[in-house]
């Protein structure tokens, strides 16, 4: 039975690949709340992408339980993408249409009533190339058209993987405002990457995966506390120039003080171990 709160529970999921010893998901389990924004973070071939195939229903083959909106997996037929937006990493496209006709062709596919295109276009940054071919469109501009398919019909469930991939940073943080926008709005989102900057900044809670496993599952904030090692940074003068000491955060330190002091100093920050420091720290492996 799926809990009440979730729109997604996936448990003991396994599942090996033909011709493979070592399985691509192992005993993975986790879960997904309503208006929940969850990160699936790890290196490449970690099991994101796979776990999201199963999921959406392109694999076969594996073991254990998956209940989307509510309903096994194995009981949905084809109207679950009524209900379920996806945009997958690698951007695609009807080269020959526009960006509008684009959307407009998708529209027609969805058993339910969609957003204006315009307006969705506009919401993803290509308001201005809504009238030129797809075929003219940058990676970045189809990975964006990508996204604007998947939030046409306003899902109940959002599944993103590497949204940012190969964005500038203004459009990239012009993504992740979009997706915070989604979960306002009442969508959950499942979002596959291993960019941890966009991790920290939009997701409630974060799964760890390595080798087909999970290795720890909570809060940004939470991870932070626990594995993170806070620390303040001190640009200071010397006679060789400008130097920066780091200072561990919540210890007394003579040195600090003194430091602090002497007139030397030119800027203090506090910071927090990245994201990528945690990850590090939990699973022994660099992204």
């Amino acid at each position: 039975m799926m809990s009440e709160d979730a729109v997604l529970e996936v448990r003991d999921l396994r599942y090996r690949y033909p011709g493979r010893t070592d399985p691509a998901l192992d005993s993975v389990t986790f879960r997904v709340g309503r208006c929940e924004i969850f990160g699936f973070l790890g290196p490449s071939g970690a099991g994101k992408t796979t776990t999201q195939r199963a999921i959406l229903g392109l694999v076969e083959g594996w073991t254990g339980s998956i209940a989307v909106l509510g309903r096994e997996r194995g009981k949905w037929g084809s109207e679950l993408f009524d209900s379920i937006g996806v945009a997958f990493e690698l951007p695609v496209g009807y080269p020959r249409l526009t960006g509008r006709e684009d959307l407009d062709h998708f529209s027609n596919l969805h058993g339910r009533t969609c957003r204006d295109s315009g307006e969705v276009l506009e919401a993803v940054g290509l308001t201005e190339v809504a009238g030129e071919p797809v075929g003219s469109y940058s990676k970045g501009m189809r990975a964006r058209l990508n996204l604007a398919r998947a939030i046409l019909h306003s899902p109940q469930l959002l599944f993103l993987d590497e949204p940012t991939a190969g964005l500038d940073p203004v459009n990239a943080a012009s993504i992740r405002e979009l997706i915070l926008a989604e979960r306002d709005r009442g969508c959950s989102v499942f979002l596959t990457t291993h960019d941890m900057v966009a991790a920290d900044a939009v997701c409630d809670r974060v799964a760890f995966i390595v080798d087909g496993r999970i290795a720890a599952c909570d809060s940004p904030r939470a991870l932070h506390l626990q594995f993170g090692e806070p620390y303040i940074r001190v640009e200071h003068r010397t006679e060789a120039g400008l130097v920066t000491t780091i200072f561990p955060l919540g210890t007394a330190s003579a040195e600090l003080t003194d430091l602090l002091a002497s007139g030397r100093v030119e800027t203090v920050h506090t910071s927090e171990a990245g994201l990528d420091r945690v990850f590090t720290e939990i699973t022994g492996r660099r992204l």
